[in-house]
């Protein structure tokens, strides 16, 4: 005879059912969990408006470029630069390649006179697009003081969006109780819950504000901006399987923004990618009846980074994140609510809302990264 899951022989089929026997446990294999609005942790104030602001600083930069496609020669004095403004007179400019410092001694809009060989360093060739780092301003005896030389902060904004589902119950349902459920109304409100906060986070990730009526209206519908839409410094891996070099050139390049890196968030695939990096120097150790083989955390020349495992991060992508810089912020007196509504019938029924936005700051100044376009397989 087939196997048929009964317990008894034939029951169901010639014999009445003895009893119905179901487990106290519901299975729930939709995965839920958010582990980067968890890394990230609970903002530190609400939303006042349904456009969220905030202003971004940066230092006077202290670098630029050579911009002159045959680039010069060692002797030359004359030199063409993307922004002159970078530059004083009196600045100790320090060439990417070589030993050579050179001197400014006038500025003329985006053109550099400069002294060669400052010092008696080697002065040497300079090619187009190569970095001229000032190493410090020379200032005269007695001189006036020189003109004030700052930036303007920038306003970013994002938008709030709602997040909501909705519950009902009929006045039966809602009555009796049911194997591992006890209450069949609040039950589907935790399930709708966990599917909000998933929708959370996949929308912090992934999530675009739109190009044009962003505050939405009663037929428009408003969206936040995600990381992928905000940052800006993204390192394309042209379909290279993730390796130490590539993730730490990234870092490298997030580093050299300013930015401090404290967090590597990735989907199930680049997360294997990154613990098989201890592969070759991992040891056996007979008395442990343990193998590990995980990365969790990351300690790098650029600092140390948590790697955080998210499904929701899509697969060619990783995050390189500073947490201490973002914010997921409900609207005030908006985080995730249950709200009754009105019954017209014999039924109960209610409506799950939450309006959030994401802060994050210096995401198109170098504050945060992304390697884009990762092998997948």
């Amino acid at each position: 005879m087939s196997f048929t899951g009964k317990a008894t022989y034939d029951a169901g089929a010639s014999l009445p059912e003895l009893v119905d026997d179901v487990s106290d446990l519901v299975g729930l294999i939709s995965p839920f969990d958010t582990p980067l609005l968890d890394a990230i942790g609970s903002p530190r104030f609400s939303a006042k408006s349904t456009r969220h602001e905030w202003f971004e600083d940066q230092l006077n930069p202290n670098f630029d470029a050579v911009n002159h496609g045959a680039g010069y020669s060692d002797s030359d004095t004359s030199i063409v630069v993307d922004d002159g403004s970078v530059f004083r007179v009196g600045d100790l400019v320090k060439p990417d390649a070589g030993e050579e410092i050179m001197q400014v001694t006038g500025i003329s809009t985006n053109t550099l006179t400069v002294t060669r060989g400052y010092g008696g360093s080697t002065a040497a060739a300079l090619v187009d697009d190569q970095k001229l780092t000032v190493i410090g301003h020379a200032a005269l005896e007695g001189e006036d003081a020189a003109s004030a030389n700052y930036r303007a902060r920038s306003r970013k904004e994002n938008y709030s969006q709602i997040f909501t589902e909705t519950v009902t119950i009929s006045g039966s349902m809602d009555a009796v109780g049911l194997h591992a459920v006890e209450r069949e109304f609040d039950y589907q409100v935790i399930q709708r819950l966990r599917e909000l906060m998933r929708s959370l986070e996949q929308t912090v990730i992934c999530g675009y504000k739109a190009a044009s009526s962003p505050e939405g209206s009663a037929s428009v519908r408003r969206t936040m901006g995600g990381l992928l839409q905000f940052i800006t410094t993204v390192d394309d891996a042209s379909a290279a399987t993730l390796t130490e070099d590539i993730l730490n050139a990234s870092l490298r390049n997030v580093w050299d923004m300013g930015g401090r890196p404290t967090a590597i968030v990735c989907n199930g695939f680049q997360k294997r990618k990154i613990s098989s990096f201890i592969q070759s120097s991992r040891r056996y150790e007979p008395e442990s009846a343990a193998l590990r083989n995980v990365v969790d955390v990351y300690e790098s020349d650029f600092g140390v980074q948590r790697v955080v495992l998210s499904r929701w991060v899509p697969a060619d992508k990783i995050l390189l994140l500073d947490l201490d810089k973002l914010q997921v912020m409900p609207l005030q007196g908006r985080s995730f609510f249950v709200k009754p509504l009105a019954e017209s019938g014999d039924f109960r029924k209610a409506q799950l809302i939450g309006e959030y936005t994401l802060e994050i700051l210096n995401g198109g100044d170098g504050g945060h990264g992304v390697i884009t376009n990762l092998a997948t397989s």
